[in-house]
């Protein structure tokens, strides 16, 4: 970026060093970028206007003052147009393009009798095959389908599979998986009485969040599970979970402590059981929720010694 001088004192030019000014310069880019202005430019101006701006500011200071009795009138000056209008280039408005919208969730599947829902949900596996829908096909090991009574009053939805569940096929067998065998375990129940899914069923790599079109490809087998399992209460684990779930965007914060309608069900938002390893501070917070599933459920709240 390169900064002009003044052409009528060209040994006083603008201070390119000063590191705010070029901050100033950017921000003001940047603005005129969101507003659509494809690009600006700097014409180079005439140094006679110059010359005949600083020539009528003389002329004003030699105006002989008026007398004591009459109040002095200050002389009006108009400055020379450095940039006739005309001159300007038009101003380009382009239109923002609109946030993608999630798809619909698909339509719920009629509810069959529970002796059924254990062969329903082998064929939403047979239906997802191997697999080659996404990227995600191109670096996993195993499918992450899910895991638990297919008759269980509550299901845990999480984000993706990682990698311990990668290399078994089944979710939540790592490190956050044991921490979440204790948190169902607080509450009164084993993992074998829950059903357990994520939103995607291939790890992503490296373990990041999967990308939208990753998990709209994917979400639609979780919608499936939850129409065969039909849980009393959905807990969502995590931002991820939750998002994809209802379909709305927006902080985990305004989420949790609430019960949410879902599909016939109740959803709880909770962290995931990741983010409780890395601060383990959370837990209580999410003790606290999953309390409110509990008396979802019926379950006995243990008592404080």
């Amino acid at each position: 970026m390169t900064f002009p001088t003044n052409p009528a004192n060209p040994a006083n030019p603008l201070n390119q060093n000063d590191q705010a000014t070029r901050d100033a310069l950017r921000a003001r880019l940047r603005f005129y970028h969101e507003l659509g202005i494809g690009e600006l430019y700097r014409r180079e101006v005439d140094p006679t206007l110059w010359q005949q701006s600083e020539a009528v500011n003389i002329q004003a200071q030699d105006i002989q003052p008026q007398s004591a009795a009459q109040p002095r009138q200050q002389p009006t000056t108009v400055a020379p147009a450095l940039f006739p209008q005309e001159a300007l280039p038009p101003i380009q408005e382009t239109d923002i393009a609109p946030r993608k919208p999630f798809p619909a969730a698909p339509p719920q599947s009629p509810a069959l009798p529970p002796e059924q829902h254990f062969a329903a949900l082998k064929l939403i596996r047979e239906e997802i095959g191997d697999c080659t829908r996404c990227q995600l096909s191109k670096g996993r090991n195993k499918i992450v389908f899910g895991d638990g009574d297919p008759n269980a009053k509550l299901m845990f939805v999480g984000e993706g599979p990682g990698a311990d569940e990668d290399a078994q096929g089944l979710p939540f067998v790592g490190r956050g998986g044991q921490l979440l065998n204790n948190m169902i375990n607080a509450m009164g129940l084993k993992r074998e009485q829950v059903y357990i899914a994520n939103v995607v069923k291939c790890r992503p790599p490296q373990n990041r969040t999967p990308e939208p079109d990753e998990a709209h490809t994917c979400s639609p087998f979780l919608f499936k599970q939850i129409d065969v399992v039909r849980p009393k209460v959905i807990v969502a684990l995590g931002q991820t979970a939750v998002t994809y779930l209802t379909g709305e965007k927006r902080p985990l914060s305004g989420w949790r402590g609430v019960v949410h309608p879902l599909r016939g069900t109740k959803l709880i938002v909770t962290y995931h059981p990741a983010f409780l390893l890395r601060d383990p501070n959370q837990k209580r917070h999410a003790w606290a929720d999953l309390q409110i599933a509990m008396r979802e459920l019926g379950l006995e709240l243990p008592t404080r010694k």
